[in-house]
């Protein structure tokens, strides 16, 4: 995790939050281009090439997948192997572990495919990854990729013996993929102009960006700081937000800050930093191949593709975090804890990555639901 300390004046702008009880907790709703904000929807279209009426048609299937994957995964059980959508085409592909279970799929407007593995063997697999001692630093994590049906090594350039010897080690298949990492993973806790939030570690001023409010406060990242540390709306620290009630990092990368006194509240908006917002519908989780776009107080909006679930990254330091949503969007530093959507519907919080929003990189981001059970939290919505 790389902090630099606050070595400029910074933006004091206030997060303008504002207790909206009514509809609080966990809704779902239909998007429609008549829900996002003009700064989403030209990210989105900048993202995926597409007309406001493509935006609207992506919003439409990709909900209809997200209520069709469920269906299916009940219906289907032990043999339900995983499913993936397509942004282009916007199909729903099921996979399944025996063939005559294509048939459903067909039925209820999936495209089936049969998989020697499935999500059940891959899970088994990252597991057994996470379990192996002494990792070399020159592997950077490791993630279940339902469209290949096969789990992915990242390393090094240069280093795909020493992931081909931890496969080995921890017992996973010759079918393994080993893949070259673009950069070692970072958080983003660096400091940059501006707001949304600020915290203190060390002796130094630090930056982070809002999740998604919820009763009583709202979400982040734990790596935006340790439980029972305070936040702030400015530097020096004026001004307090709250006091950070829970804090998971490594292992989760989750947090959530109780706010105290009157003068901040939270709602269900995210901010687009262009002068708008988003509200929040629900947490309605999208499925692997899923438009998401994501909001930072660095780089403002960005989307991409949900490329995987349940990866497991090694950040500089050796510092390992489990169960993380892999994405193409890009981020960069103090956009960690920020807000990711699919559509209106909350996805979770910016952890880290590599690369930038220069030339694009991997951005990665702690799901929201387990954040929402682990301290009981009760997600604002519009």
């Amino acid at each position: 995790m790389t902090r630099h300390p606050v070595a400029r004046s910074l933006g004091t702008t206030a997060l303008s939050l504002t207790l909206v009880l009514a509809g609080a907790g966990l809704v779902s709703a239909d998007t429609t281009t008549g829900d996002i904000s003009p700064e989403q929807m030209a990210a989105m279209r900048a993202a995926f090439g597409l007309s406001e009426s493509g935006v609207d048609d992506l919003f439409e299937a990709q909900e209809e997948a997200t209520e069709t994957e469920a269906e299916l995964r009940e219906d289907l059980g032990a043999d339900f192997g995983g499913a993936f959508f397509d942004v282009d085409t916007l199909d729903l592909t099921v996979q399944v572990t025996d063939p005559s279970a294509s048939d459903a799929v067909r039925d209820a407007g999936a495209v089936p495919e049969v998989v020697d593995n499935g999500e059940a063997e891959l899970a088994a697999g990252v597991e057994a990854l996470d379990a192996v001692d002494e990792v070399p630093a020159t592997v950077h994590g490791w993630y279940a990729d339902t469209v290949r049906d096969a789990v992915v090594i990242e390393a090094a350039p240069g280093h795909e013996a020493e992931a081909r010897a931890l496969a080995e080690r921890a017992g996973v298949e010759a079918d393994t993929v080993v893949e070259e990492s673009v950069g070692t993973p970072t958080t983003y806790a660096d400091i940059v102009g501006g707001n949304p939030y600020y915290f203190q570690q060390d002796g130094g001023w630090y930056v982070c960006s809002v999740g998604f409010g919820v009763v009583g406060g709202y979400v982040t990242a734990g790596h935006c700081g340790d439980e029972g540390s305070d936040t702030w709306l400015d530097v020096p620290g004026t001004q307090q937000i709250g006091t950070v009630a829970g804090s998971s990092f490594p292992t989760s990368d989750s947090a959530w800050v109780e706010v105290t006194g009157s003068s901040t509240v939270p709602t269900a908006e995210v901010n687009d930093y262009e002068g708008g917002t988003v509200t929040v519908t629900g947490s309605t989780e999208a499925p692997v191949g899923a438009s998401v776009c994501r909001s930072g107080q660095t780089t403002g909006w960005h989307c991409g593709v949900i490329e995987a679930k349940d990866q497991t990254v090694r950040y500089a330091g050796n510092l390992v975090v489990y169960g993380l949503t892999r994405t193409s969007a890009c981020a960069e530093g103090g956009d960690s804890g920020g807000s990711w959507l699919a559509g209106t519907e909350a996805q979770g919080v910016t952890s880290g990555g590599s690369g930038n929003c220069t030339f694009g990189g991997t951005t990665f981001f702690q799901p929201l639901n387990p954040i929402l059970d682990e301290w009981d939290l009760t997600l604002l919505t519009g």
